[in-house]
């Protein structure tokens, strides 16, 4: 057996303060995993209840060991929020908390594909019962596809380069490891910048194979309609992509363009932000913690529209 934890919850302490709890309340925990946010917020309730949602079967096992009967877990996508929660009776709740990204325990499951560190077949998906993975996308899409995942979603800087490498790549041998990729792309490195190049190509695989971002935006706007007024939106992030979704959402109630307003000109959006300033982890929890370095935690609340 061994003593490393599952998943060491990143901001733990801002993340409970940010939701308000109150102990009759309900609560919603959109991205379970090794259940480290979760079990803090059922310490808080008494009569309250908190929802679980993760779409991971390591995650599912894992909530195994955290009886309460003031939990229940949803083994679906965060997508899927209101629509799961309404087939338990709930309509609207106090408060919805969302670590998003990647868990230590997926880093760390070499055959899981989504650490660089490993070799193993490139998979990274979150559901395990899903057909797309980092494989079927380099071997199967367009070049103009894999050029727009890259330069999207990894904000990679050569990403036209980098797809015409992969699709000259694919036509010899098919690519199944993280280790043929690895070898296929290196010329294309940037000197003493590997790691970051390297982390910036899987972050748009992995995007892509779990539509990361498109699930995020359904996600918040559906916290926006459940929650009650004076509920709570947590979001911690962990790259910039997800986090200006995240900002531009509690700032004006949609993704892109400027707030709407009505026939008077007030602004009319969902939310408002607790924390006008974005809140990072201390140095001490970094030290901690190295998964800690990138986050980012935004708190909203609902307006009394």
């Amino acid at each position: 057996m061994t003593n490393i934890p599952y998943h060491i919850p990143v901001m733990l302490d801002q993340c409970i303060d940010g939701l308000n709890i109150m102990p009759n309340g309900v609560y919603v925990d959109v991205t379970f995993g090794g259940g480290g946010h979760s079990r803090e917020i059922v310490k808080k309730l008494t009569e309250g209840h908190l929802y679980g949602f993760d779409q991971d079967i390591d995650a599912q096992t894992n909530s195994l060991d955290f009886s309460s009967n003031k939990f229940t877990l949803i083994d679906t996508n965060f997508r899927y929020m209101k629509k799961y929660l309404r087939l338990h009776g709930v309509t609207e709740v106090d408060g919805i908390l969302a670590d998003l990204g990647v868990s230590s325990h997926q880093f760390d499951t070499a055959e899981r594909g989504f650490s660089i560190r490993f070799d193993a077949p490139l998979d990274m998906r979150m559901n395990q019962n899903g057909t797309l993975t980092a494989q079927k996308i380099l071997n199967t899409y367009l070049e103009k596809d894999l050029h727009r995942i890259f330069g999207m979603y990894g904000e990679v800087t050569n990403a036209k380069t980098l797809a015409a490498k992969i699709v000259s790549a694919r036509v010899n041998n098919k690519i199944e490891t993280i280790t043929q990729l690895k070898t296929i792309i290196g010329p294309l490195v940037p000197k003493r910048e590997e790691n970051k190049y390297l982390a910036q190509v899987f972050q748009a695989l992995r995007i892509e194979v779990n539509d990361e971002l498109k699930a995020l935006e359904e996600m918040l706007v559906q916290a926006a309609e459940i929650l009650k007024p004076g509920g709570r939106l947590v979001v911690m992030s962990y790259h910039s992509l997800e986090d200006r979704l995240v900002k531009n959402f509690i700032a004006k109630g949609k993704f892109h363009g400027e707030v709407e307003k009505d026939l008077f000109g007030n602004e009319s959006k969902p939310l408002k932000a607790v924390n006008r300033k974005v809140i990072e982890a201390s140095e001490d929890e970094i030290k901690i913690n190295n998964r800690a370095r990138s986050s980012k935690l935004r708190i909203a609340e609902k307006l009394n529209n």
